[in-house]
C-alpha cells in the first residue's frame, strides 16, 4: 500500500486537521517508514473534550433506537471497507493478513451487539421497582455517565476500540479517543468510518498522539465522566493516579500471565493446537496470551516433543505472504524487549528448546521464531511476567491440584485454557481457576456476548456483554410517595 507522506491526526468536533506532534508510522516487517501522523497534545485534548461536552447535552437525550440505526450505520461502513482496514492493521501491526480479517470481523459484530442492545434500551427506561410498601412508586432508569475518555492499544487496533466505542455511544456518552501512536493508521481509517455515519458533530472525537501528551491530560481532565484503558500495568496505574484526582469511573483492561493445563486424558493433537494458538497467535503479543503451558506427567515428554515440531513448522514471514502463520512484532522495542526477556531466561538456567532468534531468512523486520523453554524458575520474570511475545514456558505437574496451584499463583488473572477429555474434570478445573474466562477444548473465541476481563491485577470492571454497555451507565432511581 502507498500512504500520502502526512496524515491529520485530529478529529474534533466534525472537522479533520493536523497537530503539531509528528508520529512516525513504521512497517514492522521492513522498519520502513509508512507515514506520519500530525497528532495532538494537551491543547488538542482540551479541544475534543470542550466538543464532546457541547454535545452531550443532545446526544444524550436521543432514544437507544436512534443511536442504534447509527451504530449499524458504523458495521455496514466497516464491513463495506474490509479489505482496506484488513489491510491497514497488517502494514501498521505486522500481523497476518487472516489475523487482521479476524479483526475487522470482530469490529462489525461488535458494532452490531450494541445496536441492539442500544434499540432495546428504550422498552427498559423507567422500569417499575418493586417496594415493600404501597405508600411509594419506585422507577429505574439507565443514564449515559458523560464524557468519556478511552485509551487503546497497539496489539488489536480497532478491536479494543470497537469493544469500548460502542458500548460508550450505545448508552447515549460522547467520546474522545485515544489511539496508540504506534498504530494510528487503521484506528484513523475506522474513525473517517465512523465520521461518515452520521453522527452530530462533537459526539465523537478522536486524538492522536502519545501517552503523555494525550492520555496523560486527557485521564486528568475534570469534565471527563469516566476513563476506559487498556494496557499495560504499569501505564494503568498513571492513569487511575490521574483519574483519581477528580474522583472518575475508570475500567482498566492490564495484564495477564495465563496457563494454558493440559490434563492427563486430553488429546495431545489438540492441546498442541491450543498452545501454538494461545501462545504465538499475535506473535503472543495478547493480554490473554497462554504463555505458561502446565502439561500432566503422563503426557509431558510426547506433548513437548509434538510442541516443538509443531513450533518449529511456523511459517513466520511477512504478513502479506500467502502461507505465513506468524507476522513480525510491533516495533523495535517491543522486538527488544522480548529478546531481553529471553536473554534473561538464558542467564538463570532455563531450557531454550527451540526459537530465541531471528528466523535466517528474514534479515530485516521485527520476526522473532516461536519460543519454547522449559527448566523455568517458578520465581522468574519469564515465568511470572507479562512477555508480550512468542514465548511460552512449558512445565509439567503430577495432580490436578497442582496444576491449579501454579495457574492461580499469579498476581493476574485474566483467562485460561483447559485440555481435556473428561468433561466433569475439565469443568471442575475450569471452576478452579482464578480467571475471568476460561476455554475448553477450544481456541481463544470471543464472543461480544460474553464479558472480557479478568481477576486480580488484570483488569477493574468488565468489557463486551450487557456489563461493556452498564460500564458506561449510571443507575438513577426515582421514588415517589403515592
Amino acid at each position: 500500500m502507498s500512504f500520502p507522506t502526512t496524515l491529520d491526526g485530529l478529529y474534533i468536533d466534525g472537522q479533520w486537521s493536523a497537530g503539531q506532534e509528528h508520529l512516525r508510522v513504521i512497517n514492522p516487517a521492513t522498519e520502513a517508514l509508512l507515514t506520519t501522523v500530525n497528532g495532538g497534545d494537551e491543547k488538542a485534548v482540551d479541544q475534543a473534550v470542550r466538543a464532546a461536552t457541547n454535545a452531550f447535552s443532545d446526544w444524550s437525550k436521543t432514544t437507544g433506537s436512534e443511536r442504534g440505526a447509527i451504530l449499524r450505520r458504523i458495521a455496514a461502513g466497516v464491513a463495506a471497507g474490509r479489505e482496506q482496514l484488513m489491510h491497514l492493521q497488517s502494514s501498521n501491526n505486522g500481523k497476518p493478513l487472516f489475523e487482521a480479517a479476524i479483526d475487522v470481523d470482530d469490529v462489525i459484530v461488535t458494532f452490531e451487539y450494541y445496536a441492539g442492545l442500544a434499540e432495546g434500551l428504550d422498552a427498559k427506561q423507567d422500569s417499575s421497582v418493586e417496594l415493600p410498601t404501597d405508600d411509594f412508586s419506585a422507577r429505574l432508569r439507565r443514564e449515559p455517565c458523560g464524557v468519556v475518555g478511552l485509551i487503546v492499544p497497539w496489539n488489536f487496533p480497532m478491536v479494543t476500540t470497537a469493544w469500548k466505542l460502542a458500548p460508550a455511544l450505545a448508552a447515549g456518552c460522547c467520546v474522545v479517543l485515544k489511539p496508540s501512536e504506534v498504530t494510528p493508521l487503521p484506528e484513523l481509517e475506522l474513525a473517517a468510518i465512523i465520521a461518515e455515519a452520521g453522527l452530530p458533530k462533537g459526539v465523537f472525537n478522536l486524538v492522536c498522539g502519545t501517552g503523555l501528551a494525550v492520555g496523560a491530560p486527557l485521564s486528568a481532565d475534570p469534565r471527563i465522566a469516566k476513563i476506559s484503558f487498556t494496557g499495560s500495568n504499569a501505564v494503568g496505574v498513571q492513569v487511575m493516579q490521574r483519574a483519581a484526582e477528580t474522583v472518575k469511573g475508570v475500567s482498566l483492561e492490564l495484564g495477564g500471565k495465563s496457563s494454558l493445563l493440559v490434563l492427563k486424558d486430553a488429546d495431545i493433537e489438540l492441546a498442541v493446537e491450543v498452545a501454538c494458538g494461545g501462545g504465538f497467535f499475535n506473535a503472543g503479543q495478547m493480554c490473554s496470551a497462554t504463555s505458561r503451558v502446565l502439561v500432566a506427567d503422563e503426557l509431558a515428554d510426547e506433548f513437548l516433543i509434538r510442541l516443538q515440531a509443531r513450533a518449529e513448522a511456523i511459517r513466520v514471514a511477512d504478513p502479506f505472504d500467502p502461507n505465513v502463520e506468524m507476522g513480525a512484532l510491533v516495533n523495535q522495542a517491543q522486538y527488544q524487549r522480548v529478546l531481553g526477556h529471553i536473554d534473561r531466561g538464558l542467564s538463570i538456567g532455563a531450557k531454550l528448546i527451540c526459537g530465541g532468534n531471528r528466523p535466517a531468512d528474514l534479515p530485516r523486520g521485527y520476526f522473532l521464531q516461536p519460543t519454547i523453554f522449559t527448566e523455568v524458575p517458578l520465581d522468574s520474570a519469564l515465568w511470572c511476567e507479562e512477555i508480550f511475545g512468542p514465548v511460552i514456558c512449558v512445565r509439567s505437574f503430577a495432580s490436578e491440584a497442582e496444576a491449579i496451584a501454579l495457574a492461580n499463583d499469579s498476581q493476574f488473572g485474566l483467562v485460561a485454557s483447559v485440555v481435556s477429555r473428561d468433561a466433569e474434570a475439565a469443568d471442575r478445573v475450569a471452576n478452579a481457576l482464578q480467571a475471568g474466562l476460561v476455554w475448553i477444548n477450544a481456541p481463544q473465541v470471543i464472543f461480544p456476548q460474553t464479558a472480557w476481563g479478568g481477576y486480580k491485577q488484570s483488569s477493574i470492571g468488565r468489557e463486551l456483554g450487557p456489563w461493556g454497555l452498564q460500564a458506561f451507565q449510571e443507575i438513577k432511581h426515582v421514588i415517589r410517595a403515592v
